[in-house]
């Protein structure tokens, strides 16, 4: 087993970035409950925010989603967060609520569509000059749902001159995110369905472009630690948008579902060397607290992501490797085991009340008064939503 201040001193590094609108009034396609004290703005989304990384010392940043997030100065937005203890993170896009994209957005057979679109990317990464972000996260709901709707490879080939244009226009210190999905809202064909595609467009563009393993785009049984070792082993897994799934891409809170699969992915990522800062993934929250209060079930994802990093910093890689390569697979899945059931949480609330903490933080924001501030604070105005 590891020394345990060499996983505290790991822990203390790691970095875990919350989505704005997981603090907004978000949730499924069937409902959206509304709940008390939700933001109205995106400065309080990100005063919410802030609380997260008050509790837990470990998410200093937040991404934005344009439009959801758009204010008339961004420079003033990433000045208010700073003022908070936080940052601007990633800035996410959105090319598949507006009517004009029902048969898609970059990929659409309309030109003046696919400019439109394009135009809206392009303002995205004017949005990461004022804020000063590096990561620009783009998903595509583009597909189709009928044979022969459309023609498949002409519908590539636009894909492919959007990302350009894209990649052409970010800056020095910039990158994107080129998210996948395996169906909804297209489903017969989706235009960047898998990790492979995703790979192939940004392979061909160059560094700046990395593929996001958004944790619930997959289909059932699919071995996500596979595709990170892969993406890892080839320098192009940019970062993760964690969240659990039962059926699809249901967002919820990650580790909820699955644990261990968790587990296996962050042993992944420290056996690839992705948990070293200076390689730049980054591990994102994608999440909608439907009937979860907002900012606890944010606390919860970043304590869940913590357990299983620590689990996985843990694993006796001398012991493993010996295993492996005297070809003795119960010993090897023994060691592999023995971290996955260690209980850390001893472990973390110890770190934690070093780092200057509380032990708990859910306990910690509970007892804080801020959720019963907020819901007096904010019952006037409009409260903030996903735009679905």
């Amino acid at each position: 087993m590891k020394d345990t201040s060499a996983v505290k001193d790991a822990l203390r590094r790691q970095q875990i970035e919350t989505p704005s609108w997981a603090y907004g009034n978000s949730g499924t396609r069937f409902k959206v409950f509304a709940q008390q004290g939700v933001p109205r703005t995106p400065q309080e989304k990100i005063d919410d925010a802030a609380q997260v990384h008050r509790f837990t010392g470990v998410a200093p940043s937040v991404a934005v989603h344009i439009p959801w997030d758009r204010v008339d100065d961004y420079a003033a937005l990433a000045a208010h967060a700073k003022e908070r203890g936080v940052r601007i993170g990633a800035v996410n896009t959105n090319v598949f609520q507006d009517d004009d994209y029902m048969l898609g957005s970059v990929t659409n057979p309309d030109p003046a569509v696919r400019r439109k679109a394009l135009d809206h990317l392009l303002e995205a990464v004017d949005i990461m000059d004022a804020t000063g972000s590096r990561d620009l996260k783009l998903w595509f709901s583009d597909g189709t749902n009928y044979p022969g709707q459309d023609d498949i490879r002409d519908r590539q080939d636009r894909m492919a001159e959007a990302l350009a244009a894209v990649y052409d226009r970010l800056g020095d210190d910039q990158r994107f995110l080129l998210e996948y999905k395996l169906f909804e809202p297209a489903f017969y064909t989706t235009d960047l369905p898998d990790w492979g595609t995703s790979y192939a467009h940004c392979l061909k563009l160059g560094p700046k472009a990395q593929v996001v393993v958004d944790t619930g785009h997959h289909a059932p049984g699919t071995n996500i630690e596979f595709i990170v070792a892969f993406l890892l082993r080839e320098g192009k897994l940019g970062g993760f948008d964690f969240n659990s799934r039962f059926y699809a891409d249901d967002d919820l809170m990650v580790g909820a579902a699955d644990p261990f699969q968790l587990f296996r992915i962050m042993y992944e990522v420290v056996r690839g060397g992705g948990y070293d800062v200076e390689t730049g993934v980054a591990f994102m929250l994608d999440q909608c607290h439907n009937i979860e209060p907002k900012i606890q079930g944010q606390i919860r994802s970043v304590m869940n992501v913590q357990e299983a990093t620590a689990k996985a910093l843990l694993v006796d890689a001398d012991a493993l490797r010996s295993a492996q390569r005297s070809g003795d697979v119960l010993e090897a899945n023994a060691v592999f085991m023995d971290a996955y059931n260690t209980d850390v949480r001893p472990l973390l609330a110890e770190l934690r009340e070093e780092m200057g903490l509380h032990p708990d933080p859910v306990a910690a924001y509970r007892a804080s008064g801020y959720h019963q501030r907020i819901v007096e604070e904010r019952k006037d105005g409009q409260a903030a939503g996903w735009g679905a």
